[in-house]
Formats: C-alpha cells, sequence, structure tokens
C-alpha cells in the first residue's frame, strides 16, 4: 500500500502545481507526519520536491522536471484507461492495473461520464487460450496446437508467437511457424489442444504491421471486387452489421440493394450470403450466382430422402 501510495502522491504532485500536506493527508488517510515521511522517500529516489511555505504552501515537482500537460489531455487519459480496462477483462496484467490507477490519480474530470467504453470480451471469449499466448510471447516460448486451415486440413503447427492481433472481431495470433519455416496469422477458434512448451526460442522478430493485418506469408484466397446483391426487408439489420463499409441503397419497397465496390474474400461472401437464406439474391456477376446455385444443389442433394 505504501508503494502505490508514493506512485499515486507523485503522480498528484505532477498534475497540480502545488499540493498542501493535509490535503494529501485527508486524500490518502494517513496523517501528515506519514505524509511528510513519503515526500523524504520521494526525493530520497531522486524526484527533485520543492516546499513552498505560507498559507497557501504545500509541496510540488521543479517545472523542469514536469511533462509538459498539452502531451496528454483529459480525453487521452480516458481513452487510455478505457483501453487498458478492455483489455484486463481477457489478460490477468498486474501492470496494466497498476498504470490504470497512476492515470486515474491525474484525471481532472472523475465526475463526467465517459465518452467510450469498450469490452474486448465476449460470450465466445477464448481466455484460456488468450492468456497462455500472452504468456508465451512474454516467455518467448514455442507453442503447440492442432490447426484447422482455410481448406479444411488439420494439422500439428509449431509456432514461435510473435503478437496478438484483433481485427474482424475476431482474436488472431501472429508468429513465425516451424513446421511452414515462415510467418503465419492462425485464427484462434480454429486453433485446438494449445500446449505451451519449455523450449524457449532466441531469433528476433521484427513485426511489420503489414503482414499482421493481411496475413503475412498465408497463400492468398480467391477474391472478388464487385458484386451487387439484393436483400428483403427483413434482414437490413444484419446487413448492416456484416457489410457496414460496402455502398448500399435504401429502396422505396423497404428492401435494400447492396454494392460491393472493394476486394472481398469469395468463399466469405459465399458463406455470408447463404446464411441469408431466401432474403439475399446476388444480381451480379453471373459467375457468383452460379457458385451460389452449385451450392444449394449440394446442399439440396444431402437432404434428397427427406
Amino acid at each position: 500500500m505504501k508503494l502505490e501510495r508514493l506512485i499515486s502522491i507523485i503522480y498528484m504532485l505532477l498534475n497540480n502545481e502545488v499540493v498542501s500536506a493535509s490535503e494529501l493527508s485527508c486524500k490518502y488517510g494517513v496523517s501528515q507526519r506519514t505524509i511528510y515521511r513519503d515526500i523524504e522517500a520521494i526525493c530520497a529516489a531522486g524526484i527533485p520536491v520543492v516546499s513552498y511555505q505560507g498559507v497557501n504552501g504545500g509541496y510540488g515537482i521543479m517545472k523542469e522536471y514536469k511533462m509538459d500537460k498539452s502531451l496528454l489531455s483529459s480525453d487521452d487519459i480516458a481513452s487510455l484507461i478505457t483501453l487498458l480496462k478492455s483489455t484486463t477483462t481477457i489478460f490477468e496484467d498486474e501492470r496494466a492495473h497498476e498504470t490504470i490507477h497512476r492515470l486515474k490519480t491525474v484525471q481532472t474530470d472523475n465526475g463526467r461520464a465517459p465518452s467510450l467504453t469498450m469490452d474486448l470480451g465476449s460470450w465466445r471469449s477464448y481466455t484460456a487460450h488468450l492468456r497462455a499466448l500472452h504468456s508465451a510471447i512474454n516467455g518467448r516460448q514455442l507453442v503447440q496446437f492442432h490447426y484447422t486451415n482455410a481448406k479444411d486440413e488439420r494439422q500439428d503447427r509449431v509456432v514461435e508467437p510473435v503478437s496478438l492481433v484483433f481485427k474482424y472481431g475476431a482474436w488472431y495470433l501472429y508468429g513465425y511457424c516451424r513446421s511452414r519455416d515462415d510467418y503465419r496469422v492462425f485464427k484462434l477458434t480454429r486453433m485446438s489442444e494449445l500446449l505451451t512448451l519449455p523450449e524457449c526460442f532466441q531469433r528476433e522478430h521484427n513485426i511489420h504491421t503489414e503482414d499482421v493485418l493481411t496475413g503475412g506469408g498465408g497463400q492468398e484466397q480467391e477474391q472478388i471486387s464487385h458484386a451487387i446483391i439484393h436483400f428483403t426487408g427483413g434482414s437490413l439489420a444484419r446487413v448492416l452489421d456484416e457489410f457496414y463499409l460496402d455502398e448500399k441503397q435504401f429502396n422505396d419497397d423497404g428492401t435494400l440493394t447492396l454494392t460491393i465496390t472493394q476486394a472481398i474474400d469469395t468463399d466469405w461472401l459465399i458463406e455470408k450470403l447463404l446464411g441469408f437464406g431466401e432474403d439475399a439474391l446476388v444480381l451480379e456477376p453471373p459467375a457468383l450466382r452460379q457458385r451460389i446455385k452449385e451450392k444449394i444443389g449440394k446442399m439440396l442433394n444431402r437432404y434428397k430422402e427427406v
């Protein structure tokens, strides 16, 4: 508790010109004598605390030692706290909790409702996998797991984990796959029987953001760059959820016409459209219409005995 109080006092002094001993005593529920000892400990640690005498006197830190407040506004601090809180719902990171506490000591609008709230957890969260992978990344330990790829092939993988990535509403592991001698991105939902191996790796990994976001080193999937789909009025909310970045036209009869003009994975699109059932009708291109027709035909054949 003392260390936590000392850190909080330091941030109080950094955020205010002068803070009186009585104010600090009241805030932390200790005697002024204890505050005096705390100030001495802070000075002994090399932080230049200045004592101001008089009615409005108290303690402060030399201006030359302070960071310019304009670097972090109240909104910046609130956003940092929100982001850290969202990660602590998944990762049991004591350092994050300590950082949140320190940031709260410099907040000046504690009574105002937050303008941003995030929760990265969900009913389908893979908390155990995430924590195990996070620990392996920090410890530079190899991980092993069974992985089902986009071709429905289930294989053993041994990976040097580099980074966890949250994108498109799902978690991914970016790492160097020893089984493929290349960097790969693995979707956590396709992992099973995850094990952290005792062996540590020495290889230095330079993370390239473009590789993480595009799947670095993986095989490219067939993509389609133009499509027009008509949706009935009973599926508008789902369309907005699934295709929020694409061009949408709301029609007078309550239906919606979706126009896709950016490259999108063809298999993913077909899977999503089949999920809409009779509410979705592909108008263009003809090749996509044919692919969906073939898929539906195969589905009907599986139920021909019904």
